[in-house]
């Protein structure tokens, strides 16, 4: 294994019951990387994800993150998840900025502690790097879909993870700030050196900023640069689909 490797998945099978949503899974991610996971509804994208964070017990396969086997890895600080906020954060919360942010603290802080100068000077730069600064002491519910997007990257941001996984985090976000959503993680990946798993529908606009694109549909049909997935036919997409698909490129 690479002294690099962030993930290594080899030969994972998932189930429900009888209904099999992984087969055969040969996966990884190495530091530095910023992969777009892409494909269907209903493919196991979701499920893949839930192994990673340990979220489901895996039986048949292996996963290692930071070459250290799932079932023996303990630090889960160095990883950071921001899941489908948009459509099932409650608007009326009474949070500010600060405070959400501050909770992604509390794995290591704990919880009815008091938080120390540098703790605070933490949250402040983690608003600051997804460029909230201003609005630190607003209410999250009075925010765009967007800006509370990036609210809550950076409460993952705040316990400084070495891998960010995001499962489809653009849902509910308009267009507009969906392209700056994505140059936001482009540089989150390429000056604050971390390692990136975006699960995505967006196949387009990912390749303008993924340094992978990974294509799964119970079995990952293909893994490699954002130029071999742009050139790929419409047949072999549809194929790894299961339906008609066309890529169409973003031009920014």
């Amino acid at each position: 294994m690479s002294t690099n490797s962030i993930l290594e998945i080899d030969k994972l099978s998932y189930a429900y019951e009888d209904k099999q949503v992984l087969e055969d899974i040969d996966f990884s991610i190495q530091s530095g990387s910023f992969v777009g996971l892409v494909g269907p509804n209903g493919s196991g994208k979701t499920t893949l994800i839930k192994l990673i964070l340990g979220l489901l017990p895996h039986k048949r396969g292996t996963i290692r993150l930071f070459d250290t086997p799932i079932e023996k890895f303990k630090d889960w600080n160095r990883i950071g998840f921001v899941s489908q906020k948009a459509n099932s954060f409650n608007t009326g919360f009474p949070a500010t900025v600060y405070e959400v942010v501050s909770m992604g603290l509390t794995a290591k802080v704990g919880y009815f502690r008091f938080f120390t100068k540098q703790h605070m000077q933490k949250i402040k730069h983690a608003v600051d790097i997804v460029g909230m600064t201003e609005y630190l002491h607003k209410n999250v519910g009075d925010l765009s879909g967007g800006q509370q997007q990036r609210v809550f990257i950076a409460r993952a941001l705040v316990s400084e993870p070495d891998f960010l996984i995001l499962d489809e985090p653009t849902v509910g976000v308009d267009a507009e700030n969906v392209q700056r959503f994505y140059e936001m993680l482009a540089d989150l990946n390429k000056n604050k050196g971390i390692t990136l798993l975006l699960v995505t529908h967006d196949t387009g606009t990912m390749t303008s900023y993924a340094t992978n694109i990974a294509c799964l549909n119970k079995r990952i049909h293909f893994h490699g640069d954002p130029h071999s997935f742009e050139h790929m036919s419409d047949q072999d997409l549809s194929e790894m689909y299961g339906h008609n698909v066309h890529l169409v490129k973003h031009e920014h």
